[in-house]
């Protein structure tokens, strides 16, 4: 492999490093450049400048069904029916034999860690799982930010009357609850070390802010609402949140806004990022490519969080990718986040991995060429209940359920059961009328033909019976423990 385009016009924009950011559980609509109500100055600064591609959509419903596509073009469950990447190729590995260094920073979602081979490819990785103690406190206390998230919004009453009989203000949390400061240092370090050896990089950070329970600084909650939202009025909301209760209009609204605040600290954080980009002297050689791993449901469709489900407001996410040199642009065909790996590897001159599923937009980013218009597959996989704990993993956990975008087209199909759902996005872009229920003869036309996208993308899958692929009895005592922190247990 090369890391120099041989066949590039000399004029067309191209780059020499990329930085990946993730985002877990950020919808689109919470970024302003696909939500003229929303304020998130840096991503909006990274979409002004950039490439937004409007209509972009994981490929699975949460971080384990969404990631494999995200990082090794390979969607979950293909061949081998697991969840990791063991059976394909990272983008790390693709770069990383064609000279470039790389770094991974994984805020602690322990889907993401080295048991499903996500720290494949990096020289440098840290998924942050490492204990903090020996008791068992101190050890299930590090096992995953959302813990700590926990605790801070368990304590605040008594740390604000702390804070008030001390005469102190503090707008930071009261923990690192996300990791973020971690993965900013841990990123910045990398950054000045690389630019000082001179060498091209490939740097995936991932952030875990956004997810549940929303525990952002005092700062961005006033930035995002003139509310006065009080401690009593945050324990409500999470309380509701954990339990798995129906809320009302005020705690919904509530858990709006504590999501929308966390979206803008992640937003500040990437600036520093940024900044650091500026400071190592690579920012004007660096691709930045930004997405959702997927999104984040407010009773949409009668529930909160992301459980198993195929609705836009879990599948259409944030994708922007800022190229130095290349014209901003907004794009309105379908794209999957499969994109990024063959993308990213194109925008520094590398061939992409033949295993690689996606295409890339590279062309669509430098030159303005219109992707192909192919349907986007997404898939979860859903028990008798919803909520069913815990969230199924595999294949044998529930019913394999597969979307497909195409056109105005939602099209949602239980592959065990046979049931259909057809959802016209143009008239119902809530996805709310069932259409399959008495579809007119075209409509039939539509169900039928993606109907047997359904079944192409089902051939592909595995059982999960391969030897060689880690079960999930083999999960280390630490990540089962961060999982069960995220409520996947």
């Amino acid at each position: 492999m090369s890391n120099t385009p041989s066949d590039s016009d000399s004029d067309t924009p191209s780059a020499s490093n990329v930085l990946l950011v993730t985002v877990d559980s950020l919808r689109a609509d919470a970024v302003g450049a696909y939500d003229e109500d929303r304020s998130t100055p840096v991503m909006d600064g990274l979409a002004a400048n950039g490439t937004v591609f409007e209509r972009a959509y994981a490929n699975g419903n949460w971080t384990p069904f969404s990631f494999p596509s995200m990082l090794a073009s390979r969607h979950v469950f293909s061949e081998d029916g697991s969840i990791g990447v063991h059976s394909g190729t990272t983008l790390a590995e693709v770069l990383s034999d064609a000279g470039f260094s790389t770094a991974g920073f994984n805020a602690a979602n322990g889907f993401l860690s080295s048991h499903w081979d996500y720290d494949a490819g990096f020289d440098e990785y840290d998924s942050f799982v490492a204990n903090v103690g020996s008791d068992l406190y101190g050890k299930y206390l590090s096992t995953h930010p959302t813990v700590e998230a926990w605790l801070q919004v368990a304590t605040a009453p008594a740390r604000r009357i702390g804070q008030l009989l001390r005469r102190q203000t503090d707008d930071r949390p009261f923990l690192d609850t996300a990791r973020m400061f971690d993965v900013e240092h841990a990123a910045t370090d990398f950054l000045s070390e690389t630019a000082s050896q001179d060498e091209p990089f490939f740097l995936w950070v991932h952030y875990m802010d956004v997810h549940t329970p929303y525990v952002p600084a005092k700062r961005y909650v006033q930035e995002v609402t003139d509310d006065r939202l009080g401690i009593h009025r945050k324990l409500l909301a999470h309380t509701y949140t954990g339990l798995g209760w129906e809320v009302g209009d005020r705690t919904l609204s509530d858990l709006r806004t504590l999501y929308q605040a966390t979206v803008r600290q992640v937003d500040a954080s990437i600036g520093r990022l940024l900044e650091s980009l500026e400071t190592a002297g690579v920012r004007d050689d660096t691709a930045i490519v930004l997405a959702g791993d997927h999104g984040e449901e407010f009773q949409e469709h009668g529930h909160l969080s992301h459980y198993p489900k195929l609705y836009d407001e879990l599948i259409h996410v944030p994708y922007i990718v800022d190229v130095p040199g290349a014209e901003s642009q907004r794009i309105e065909e379908h794209v999957g986040l499969d994109s990024i790996p063959p993308t990213a590897a194109e925008l520094v001159g590398v061939d992409g991995h033949p295993g690689w599923q996606g295409t890339s937009l590279a062309r669509t980013i430098t030159e303005g060429e219109r992707p192909s218009p192919e349907p986007v597959v997404s898939v979860t996989v859903q028990a008798d209940s919803v909520t069913k704990q815990p969230i199924p993993r595999t294949l044998d956990d529930g019913d394999l359920l597969v979307s497909v975008r195409e056109g105005p087209w939602t099209y949602i199909e239980n592959v065990d059961t046979g049931d259909a759902e057809l959802y016209d996005r143009t008239g119902d872009p809530a996805q709310q009328t069932n259409l399959s229920d008495d579809p007119t003869p075209d409509q039939r036309d539509v169900i039928e033909s993606l109907h047997s996208v359904v079944e192409t993308h089902v051939a592909t899958l595995g059982d999960g019976d391969s030897s060689d692929t880690p079960g999930e009895e083999d999960v280390d005592e630490d990540v089962e423990a961060r999982l069960t922190a995220l409520g996947y247990q």
